[in-house]
C-alpha cells in the first residue's frame, strides 16, 4: 500500500482496491469464483460435520466471513470461511465447553460465542498490534502441526466411514476402540466411502482444475438414490434448511468468559497464522501487502459477524486460494461471486444437499485431510537440519498426544527452545586465509586454509548474552588451547555479535584477564559503532585499549603484522602480501 493513498484505505484496503478495478480483471474472478464456489460447497459442509455442527452450518458461515474479509482485507486472492484446523479445533473447543454450557444441546450455540471469543481475541490483539505473534510458528512446527491436524481428522472420520460407534477420551483410544469394533463396520457405507476416498484421488491425477469435489458428490448422491442405497442403511444428510441463516444473539451467560478465552485464543493464533502465510505466499506484487495487524481486524470482524449469524470460528483456506488463483482471480471480487453463488445453492439446491451421504463427506475429509501432509517438505526439512525434523515430528506427536490447544502451546514453547538452544550453543570458528580466495574464512571450510603465525582471529555467530557468555568463554579458551603454535594475539571477529548485555561484558572481560595473564593480547575486529557504544561506558574499551579495537579485520590483521614485523624483523607466516602492502 503506497504512502500517497487516502488514510482510510488502512482500515477499508478493499473499497481502495475496488476504485482502481479494471474491467479486464472480471472475466478472471468470474471464473474463480465459480471454480471456488464449486470447490467450497461440498469441503465446508464437510468442515462443519467436524466441528459437530449440521452440515448446512458450513455454508452458513461462508456469507459473512467473505463479505466482510472483501471489505476488511488486505489479501486479493485469499478465501475465508470454514478451514478444516479451525473446525477441528471448534469441535475440541466447544466439547470441553459443553459442561459448563449445561449440555449438548446448547452445542450450536456455544460454537457461535466461540467465534464471537475469537473474533474478540483477534480485535483486540489488533488494537494492541500483535501482528508480529506469526513470527512464534516457525516453518517446522506448522508442517508438524498439519500433520498432527490430518491424523485428528482422519481419526474424527472413522467412525463415519464405517457406521461404528467409536468412543475414546484421547485419539490413541479412539483408535483403540475402533480397532477394537472393526468387525462390525457396516460393509455397503465402507465400501461407497472407500469409493469416493479414490475417486477424489483419481480426479484429482486426471482433471485438476476440474472440481473434482463436488463432481464426486453429486455423483455418490445419485448413486444412493438411483440404486435406493438407503435401504441398504447408507445414511445421507437429511433435511437441510432453505433460506439464508438468521440473525442471532447467543446467550453470553452460558459460558464464563474466562473459561473459553483459553479455546478462542489457541484458534485465533492458528487462524491468524494460517491467513497471514496463505496471504504472503499469493501477493501478487504491484503494491500488494499482506498487513498482519489489518488481518488481525478482518479476520476478527468476521468471527464476531459469524457467530451472530449461528456460524462458528473461521479461517483462511490454502486449497480455495490456490483454486481461485489458478482459475485468474485477480481481487476479491471472486469472493462475491462465491458469495451470489452459496446463497443460490441455499434458497435452491436443498434437495440435492439433502442426498448426500454421509460416509461420502467423511471421505473428503479424509481426502482433505492426506492433503495436508506435505511429503516434499518434510524431506526438505530433514535434509537441511535433522533438529528441525525432530520439531516437526515432535508438533505432530503432541497435537495427536494431546490435542489441539495442548499442541498448540507446545509448538510454541518448542519454537522458543530451539532458537534458544541455537543461540545458547552457536557455531564458533577460527579464521585464516586460504590461497586464491579473498578475505578470511574458517578454517574448517577450506582444506589448505591456514592461520596468520600467532594471531588467532576467532568468530562466534551469535549476539552474546548472559545465556551463552560462559560457552563463548569456554569455546574461546579451547581454541587458544588447540591452536597449533603460540597465540600472541586473540582478536575477536564482533561482526555477529551485534547484541550484548552486562553479563557479556564481564564475561568479556574474564576472557581479557585470562588471556592477559597468559601474555596474549586481546583485540576485536568489526566492532560496529552500536557495540562500541555499549562497551564503552562500562569501561571495558579503556581496558583493552582504544589501538586494539578495529573497524575492519584488514586493518586488525595489518596492526599485528606490523608489530610482529617490528618485533621480529619478518611478516608473520599465513598473512597474504596484499594486507600488509596494501
Amino acid at each position: 500500500m503506497t504512502s500517497d493513498r487516502p488514510v482510510w484505505e488502512r482500515f477499508l484496503p478493499g473499497i481502495g482496491a475496488l476504485k482502481r478495478y479494471e474491467r479486464s480483471w472480471l472475466s478472471g474472478d468470474v471464473v474463480a469464483g465459480v471454480t471456488v464456489a464449486a470447490y467450497l460447497v461440498p469441503q465446508v459442509m464437510a468442515y462443519a460435520v467436524i466441528a459437530g455442527l449440521p452440515a448446512v452450518v458450513g455454508l452458513w458461515a461462508v456469507l459473512a466471513p467473505m463479505a466482510i474479509y472483501f471489505f476488511l482485507g488486505t489479501s486479493r486472492k485469499l478465501s475465508i470461511g470454514p478451514e478444516s484446523t479451525t473446525a477441528l479445533m471448534t469441535a475440541a473447543g466447544v466439547g470441553a465447553l459443553l459442561s459448563a454450557a449445561g449440555g449438548p444441546e446448547y452445542y450450536a450455540e456455544v460454537a457461535a460465542l466461540l467465534a464471537i471469543a475469537v473474533g474478540v481475541v483477534c480485535i483486540g490483539a489488533f488494537l494492541a498490534r500483535l501482528g508480529f505473534v506469526t513470527t512464534l510458528l516457525s516453518r517446522p512446527v506448522l508442517i508438524g502441526y498439519l500433520i498432527g491436524i490430518a491424523v485428528l481428522m482422519i481419526v474424527s472420520q472413522l467412525g463415519k466411514v464405517t457406521k461404528l460407534h467409536v468412543e475414546g477420551d484421547s485419539t490413541w483410544r479412539e483408535v483403540v476402540d475402533f480397532v477394537g469394533k472393526l468387525e462390525h463396520a457396516h460393509i455397503p457405507t465402507a465400501l461407497l466411502a472407500l469409493g469416493v476416498l479414490v475417486l477424489l484421488y483419481v480426479a484429482a491425477w486426471i482433471a485438476p482444475k476440474l472440481p473434482g469435489s463436488l463432481l464426486v458428490l453429486l455423483g455418490a448422491a445419485a448413486v444412493v438414490s438411483i440404486f435406493s442405497l438407503r435401504s441398504y442403511g447408507i445414511a445421507v444428510i437429511g433435511e437441510v434448511p432453505q433460506g439464508l441463516p438468521a440473525f442471532r444473539v447467543p446467550d453470553f451467560t452460558l459460558v464464563d468468559v474466562w473459561v473459553i478465552l483459553p479455546y478462542a485464543a489457541g484458534i485465533a493464533i492458528v487462524g491468524f497464522s494460517d491467513n497471514i502465510l496463505t496471504g504472503r505466499a499469493f501477493a501478487s506484487g504491484n503494491g500488494e501487502v499482506i498487513d498482519s495487524n489489518q488481518e488481525l481486524l478482518a479476520l476478527g470482524a468476521a468471527n464476531v459477524a459469524n457467530g451472530f449469524v449461528q456460524g462458528f470460528p473461521v479461517s483462511s483456506s490454502g486449497s480455495r486460494t490456490v483454486l481461485g488463483d489458478a482459475a485468474g482471480s485477480r481481487t476479491q471480487v471472486h469472493a462475491l461471486v462465491v458469495i451470489a453463488l452459496v446463497v443460490m445453492v441455499l434458497m435452491f439446491a436443498g434437495p440435492v444437499l439433502e442426498s448426500f451421504p454421509d460416509a461420502a463427506l467423511g471421505a473428503l475429509v479424509i481426502y482433505a485431510a492426506t492433503r495436508l501432509i506435505d511429503i516434499p517438505e518434510i524431506i526438505r526439512i530433514a535434509r537441511f537440519r535433522t533438529s528441525e525434523l525432530v520439531i516437526t515430528l515432535s508438533t505432530a506427536a503432541a497435537v495427536v498426544i494431546f490435542g489441539v490447544l495442548a499442541g498448540i502451546g507446545f509448538a510454541i514453547v518448542l519454537s522458543i527452545l530451539d532458537l534458544l538452544r541455537r543461540i545458547t550453543r552457536p557455531y564458533a570458528d577460527v579464521l585464516g586465509y586460504a590461497p586464491g580466495v579473498p578475505g578470511m574464512h574458517s578454517l574448517d571450510d577450506y582444506e589448505n586454509a591456514r592461520p596468520v603465525d600467532g594471531l588467532l582471529v576467532f568468530r562466534y555467530d551469535a549476539p552474546i548474552f548472559f545465556a551463552n557468555a560462559n560457552d563463548f568463554v569456554q569455546h574461546s579458551l579451547q581454541a587458544v588451547a588447540e591452536s597449533d603454535t603460540p597465540v600472541q594475539w586473540f582478536l575477536l571477529n564482533a561482526e555477529a555479535n551485534t547484541e550484548i548485555d552486562l553479563t557479556a561484558v564481564d564475561a568479556l572481560d574474564e576472557l581479557r584477564a585470562q588471556l592477559q595473564r597468559r601474555g596474549i593480547k586481546f583485540a576485536m575486529a568489526r566492532v560496529k559503532q552500536d557495540l562500541y557504544r555499549r562497551l564503552e561506558p562500562t569501561g571495558f574499551i579503556e581496558r583493552v585499549g582504544e589501538d586494539y579495537i578495529f573497524e575492519t579485520l584488514p586493518t586488525a590483521v595489518r596492526a599485528y603484522a606490523n608489530r610482529y614485523q617490528a618485533r621480529h624483523g619478518r611478516w608473520p607466516d599465513g598473512v597474504p602480501k596484499e594486507v600488509v602492502e596494501p
